[in-house]
Formats: structure tokens, C-alpha cells, sequence
């Protein structure tokens, strides 16, 4: 039995023990609370090292949906859809197959569900068959194809069908299949306004030619503003978005409301392909149309002729690019700024004729053997010796005074417009490098200048605004979804060019010519007509000259006589109460002969005037303007129609426009809509069975 006194000893080694393991957890505990302080607050890994241990987040950027491009009237003009690119990756899975499965079952089944995938996607996209795509995909797969492409983009209808297809139902991971989303712009009338609409393409082009008409111009408001988010990969190869990094939401684009109404641009641009399609020597044509309270453009039709198959495109802007001598158009400005300084009294006024014979310039023969003649008659026949006289008579000790006045008239600038490219005019300076001692009376017959289709109808579209001058546009308003943001709308250039009662001996003279001048063709139109015809040679181009040498006897011509035609008519209707303004302008490849502004131009005037006549059978009777707006009814959702190919019209009352247009287009519908704010009336009916593609048209308040 131990003694007391060797217990105790026990006792005391135990405790020292205990104290000794005490003190080691304490210090161990000292040491871990401050390692987990120095990791926390003051170590930093090496970057080096870190990087094999944490998967770096990318950068992704999120883009915006572009805005859209709407006529006056609401119908759009251009849009972007969402688009679907398929692509495979033949190699899913096979490695796994190869290691679980030494019989080949497990592959064979994957290959009989890809050859009934193939045949369900030849029948969607058309353009290969069953056994072409099925080949493809078996291809690819025994050489090892990551990125196989199958077929063209589709839209979402189309992939949302494609998903319940054998394999591809199955998903990515187990059927190869990757789908890539691009935006598409899509262009609902073709190519009506094409070259007006424009378009923006690859933004690292810095040269301008990139961004074309509406596009380009107000890409920065149809753009929007990206957004972004970081992405981080996962154990599946798959990229998803890192929380724990910054996300910015994109800003989608605003829509930019236009002037242009599409039925008269459709007129008016089947009636020039009417009149210039079948005549090869026509090289380009254009149309503008304008409203002469407003200055907006209802209409801007540009066609230029294609030589592979002579068709005509939209593809050049003649009517701001194109600056030539605009002819005997541009007497008229010589006919104002006579009345305005007090040198035509009447258009009866009667000047000498001299057997049309002034020194230093070509004789007219349109007034050979006459005595005299009155101003409306030189104006009627386009008489170069009338408008010369008048000019030469009464400016020359101060040409300054008659130029001064073409300033007046902006036929010297190039003011803002809403699409890049307006050219600017020339006109000669007295005493200037471009004067001579002919240069007066050539500019007051429309040569010695370079004018563009829309100067020209600026100046004339004043005259039928009894002097005031508006100033051209396209753009009414930009807006976010049916809300006006920015309004935009008429401004005046000049508010006085002439007088009410120039404006007015103008407007008779101008009346006289399609009555009894060189634009007979329109007498008889469904509306009066009152306008000028005008015929130019314009000054070749270094092409022509380089490829066929020029003419030392008449620079306008090359060697063989060939020249270039302009041939122009511009004016207003109804002549005593205007609505429209517009002109047509034709130039020719080198010819022989003549295109004048009396022929073809004078014709697709007329077919333009008796169509828009058509449109509107109460012309000139006021319609008096009533109504009432019906009781929104509250927020809500459109569930997604059950019958596809019969849909029935959604009921859409009260609505934002977005959300009306996806419950109409989720069924297959299309949408046109006027006004703004949210929808108070449509047609056809709530309810109504409409067929696949039919239009439901709103009405926003």
C-alpha cells in the first residue's frame, strides 16, 4: 500500500501536467487567434500562386436592345429581333461513353438521337437534307469538331420548337448543341426609304462611311448604353455571373419617331421605278416630298441604277449628296429677286428680243424672229435669253446685289440636317476666282452653281409657303416607349424671302407653265399643279474625263460628244392652297440626247399627284375634330394565346406600347400603332379570331 506521502507526489506530477498541457493549448490558442488576425487584416497570398487556386472572373459586356426607327404614323421602319445561331459541339460526351461503356451502346444511342435531330432540323431550315446534316454532325464527331455551324440564324418561334427535338431537348451539356444570340435589325418595308433609314455597321471603321442616314446620325440616341457583369466559371464549364463583383444594367436605345409617312414614300417610289426602270440610260434618280407648313419630309426616294443587272437600289442619297447646276429651275430665283429690286413690275412686261442674241453668250433660238416677248412667256418656254437679259440689264454694274440676294434664299449653305452628307451648294463670288464676264448671266439661268435636289425644293417649297422658309427635316420626336423624351418639329430658315405679292406673280407664273409651258404633262392632274421644269448638262466627272477625254469646245461634253443629263421638275400642290411640295431629279449615263425636266421627271410628278389625290377623295374639305378618350383600364398581364396558327386578337386596353406589342406579336400578330401613352382603342376587336400575320392597329392616348 503506497504511503501518503508518494500519493501526494502523485498528485503533484498529475497537476504539473495538466498545467504544463494548459499552458501549451493557451500559447496554441494565442498563436491561432493571432495567425487568424494576420490572415484577416494583414496577409496578402501570392498573386502568383493564387491564381492556380481562384478562377478569374471576366468581364462580360451586356448590350442594349437598340431603339427602333418609327414612321409619322407609328408603323416601324426598323426594328431589332433577336436572332439564334446554332452550333455543335460534336465531341459531348464521347470521352464519357468510351470509358463507361466498351460495348458502343451507349454511343450508338447518341448517334441514332442526332440522326433524328437532323432530320427534324432539315425540315426547319431548308437548306440541306436530313442525311446532309446527320453526316455533318458524324463528321465532326470522329474529328473531333468543337464549333460545328448548323444552319442560318433563326428566330426565337423557331428555337423554342427546335428545343423539343430529339437530343437537343436534352439540353447543351448532354446534346453538344450551343445556341448564340445576336440582335438583328430588321427593315419591315424592304427597301422602301433604305438609303434614308441608313444603317451602322462595324464601329471601328473611322472614316464616316459607316454610318449611313437615320442610323448613323442618331445612333447615339437608337444605341442606348451597355451595361456590364463579371462572370466566373463553374465546375460544369459553364460561366455564370459573380455576385460578389460590380453590375452595371444596360439603358436600351430610344426610338426615333420620323416624318416620313411609308403610303406616299411607297408611291412616290413605285412611280419613279414606273417611269426611269425600263430606260438604261438613266443612271440615278431621287423624289422628296415635302409638307409646306412644316418642312417635313414625307417622302425621300433614292435610286441609283445597278450595271450587274441594271435593277434600281437604294444604295445612293441624290437628293442631299448630289450637287450639280440645277438648270432652268433655278430662274425662278433670277424671276424673285427681279420683282423684289423693282426691275419686273408684271409678269406682262415685255422686253426685246433681239433675235435672242446677247454678246458673249450662245443664241436662243426659242426667241428668233419675235419682236418681243412678256416675262410669263419667256418663263413658259425656258427661255436662257429672257433670264439672261434680265439679269445682265439689271445687275450687271452690281452683280453683289443679285448674289447677295441667292444668299438670301440659302442657296449658299448647307444648314443642319438630320442626315449627314447634305452638300453644300456653290455659288460664285463677284470678283471672285470663279467670276468671269459671263458668270452672271450663266447663274441666273442655273449654271456657274452646284445645287442639291433638297436647295432646290427648299427655295420653291417657300414660295408655296408665301415666303416663309421652312427648314427641311425628319425627325418629329424621339421617344421610350410611346413617351415623348425630346420633341423636335418645324423651324424656319428665312421667315421672308419675298413678299406676300412676289410670292403670289410666282405662283401665276409657275401655274402658267404646267398649264401651257414645258410641263404640259401635268395639266389635267387629279390636283392643280404649279412647279418648273429644268434641264442641265452637268460638269463631267474625272472618270469620264480620264476613260473618254473631253471636249475642248464645250467642257460639259467628251470627245465623241457625249454628255451627262439632269433633267428636273419641281413645284406644289394643290396649286392655290399647297399641301405638298416635292421634286424629281433624273440624271443620265453620256449620251446623245436630252433628258428634260418636262418628259420623264413631269410624269412621275403626275403619277405621284393623281395617287395621293386617290387618298384622300374630301381633299380641301376640313373635317371636323371630335372624340373622347374611353376609361383606362388598371396595369395587368396578356397570357400567351393557345392557338397559334388562329390566334385571337389580345385585349390590349390600357397597355404601355411594349407591353401591347408582345401580347400581340407572341402570337404571331403584327402591330402598328398611332399616337402616344397607352392603348385606348384597337382593331380588330378583343377577342376576335384573326390568322397568323394579320395586323392589330392600336390607338395610344
Amino acid at each position: 500500500m503506497p504511503s501518503e506521502n508518494t500519493t501526494q507526489k502523485e498528485r503533484d506530477r498529475i497537476g504539473m501536467i495538466v498545467y504544463a498541457l494548459y499552458a501549451a493549448f493557451l500559447i496554441a490558442a494565442v498563436v491561432v487567434v493571432a495567425r487568424i488576425v494576420h490572415v484577416q487584416w494583414f496577409w496578402q497570398p501570392d498573386s502568383a500562386v493564387v491564381r492556380f487556386f481562384r478562377p478569374a472572373s471576366t468581364r462580360s459586356v451586356i448590350n442594349p436592345n437598340r431603339g427602333a426607327i418609327i414612321a409619322r404614323d407609328g408603323r416601324l421602319l426598323a426594328l431589332s429581333t433577336p436572332m439564334y445561331q446554332l452550333y455543335m459541339d460534336c465531341t459531348v460526351r464521347k470521352q464519357y461513353f468510351a470509358d463507361r461503356d466498351k460495348s458502343g451502346k451507349l454511343e450508338t444511342e447518341w448517334l441514332e438521337k442526332a440522326r433524328q435531330f437532323a432530320k427534324e432540323l432539315s425540315v426547319v431550315m431548308k437548306d440541306k437534307s436530313a442525311n446532309e446534316y446527320y453526316g455533318m454532325i458524324a463528321r465532326g464527331r470522329r474529328n473531333g469538331e468543337k464549333y460545328l455551324k448548323l444552319g442560318n440564324p433563326i428566330d426565337r418561334e423557331t428555337l423554342l420548337n427546335l428545343r423539343k427535338l430529339p437530343l437537343m431537348k436534352e439540353g447543351q451539356y448532354r446534346s453538344g448543341i450551343i445556341e448564340t444570340r445576336k440582335d438583328s435589325r430588321n427593315y419591315p418595308y424592304g427597301m422602301l426609304a433604305r438609303r434614308t433609314i441608313g444603317y451602322v455597321k462595324d464601329n471601328s471603321n473611322s472614316n464616316g462611311n459607316n454610318h449611313i442616314g437615320l442610323e448613323g446620325k442618331y445612333d447615339y440616341v437608337l444605341h442606348g448604353q451597355e451595361g456590364e457583369m463579371w462572370l466566373r466559371p463553374t465546375d460544369n464549364r459553364e460561366r455564370i455571373q459573380n455576385y460578389d463583383s460590380a453590375y452595371v444594367k444596360p439603358k436600351d436605345g430610344l426610338d426615333v419617331r420620323t416624318t416620313l409617312d411609308i403610303t406616299i414614300q411607297s408611291i412616290a417610289d413605285k412611280a419613279l421605278r414606273k417611269q426611269f426602270q425600263d430606260d438604261k440610260n438613266i443612271e440615278m434618280a431621287c423624289a422628296v416630298i415635302m409638307d409646306v407648313k412644316t418642312g417635313a419630309i414625307r417622302a425621300m426616294v433614292n435610286l441609283m441604277r445597278d450595271t450587274t443587272d441594271w435593277s434600281l437600289g437604294e444604295t445612293y442619297n441624290m437628293a442631299i449628296g448630289y450637287s450639280q447646276a440645277p438648270g432652268s429651275v433655278f430662274k425662278t430665283a433670277t424671276l424673285m429677286a427681279a420683282i423684289e429690286d423693282g426691275y419686273v413690275k408684271s409678269l406682262d412686261d415685255r422686253i426685246p428680243t433681239n433675235n435672242g442674241h446677247i454678246p458673249g453668250y450662245p443664241d436662243d433660238d426659242h426667241v428668233k424672229g419675235k419682236k418681243d416677248i412678256s416675262i410669263l412667256q419667256g418663263f413658259e418656254i425656258s427661255s436662257n435669253y429672257v433670264f439672261r437679259y434680265l439679269a445682265v440689264n439689271n445687275y450687271s454694274d452690281n452683280p453683289k446685289k443679285f448674289m447677295d440676294k441667292l444668299y438670301l434664299y440659302k442657296f449658299g449653305q448647307a444648314f443642319d440636317f438630320d442626315l449627314e452628307g447634305l452638300r453644300e451648294p456653290y455659288l460664285p463670288v463677284p470678283d471672285g476666282k470663279g467670276w468671269s464676264g459671263t458668270a452672271l448671266g450663266s447663274v441666273a439661268i442655273g449654271y456657274s452653281v452646284e445645287e442639291t435636289p433638297l436647295h432646290i425644293l427648299t427655295f420653291y417649297n417657300a414660295i408655296a409657303g408665301k415666303g416663309k422658309m421652312m427648314k427641311p427635316y425628319l425627325v418629329e420626336s424621339i421617344e421610350k416607349n410611346g413617351k415623348v423624351i425630346q420633341k423636335r418639329g418645324p423651324s424656319v430658315l428665312n421667315a421672308s424671302i419675298c413678299s406676300r405679292a412676289t410670292a403670289d406673280t410666282l405662283l401665276r407664273a409657275l401655274k402658267s407653265v404646267t398649264s401651257d409651258g414645258t410641263a404640259t404633262r401635268l395639266k389635267g392632274a387629279k390636283l392643280p399643279v404649279a412647279g418648273k421644269t429644268g434641264t442641265s448638262r452637268p460638269a463631267l466627272n474625272p472618270q469620264d474625263r480620264a476613260k473618254f477625254g473631253q471636249n475642248p469646245n464645250d467642257g460639259n461634253r467628251v470627245l465623241d460628244g457625249r454628255h451627262r443629263n439632269l433633267g428636273t421638275f419641281v413645284g406644289f400642290f394643290p396649286a392655290d392652297d399647297p399641301k405638298y411640295s416635292a421634286i424629281i431629279c433624273a440624271q443620265t449615263y453620256l449620251i446623245q440626247g436630252s433628258l428634260y425636266g418636262g418628259g420623264l421627271p413631269a410624269a412621275a410628278m403626275r403619277e405621284i399627284v393623281d395617287q395621293l389625290y386617290v387618298l384622300d377623295p374630301n381633299w380641301g374639305n376640313e373635317i371636323e375634330i371630335r372624340g373622347s378618350v374611353p376609361e383606362l383600364e388598371p396595369s395587368r398581364t396578356v397570357e400567351a394565346a393557345a392557338d397559334t396558327k388562329n390566334p385571337a386578337s389580345p385585349n390590349v386596353a390600357g397597355l404601355g406600347l411594349k407591353d401591347a406589342m408582345y401580347a400581340i406579336e407572341s402570337r404571331g400578330l403584327r402591330c402598328e400603332y398611332s399616337g402616344t401613352g397607352h392603348v385606348t382603342s384597337q382593331s380588330p376587336k378583343a377577342g376576335e379570331t384573326m390568322t397568323k400575320g394579320a395586323t392589330v392597329t392600336l390607338v395610344l392616348k
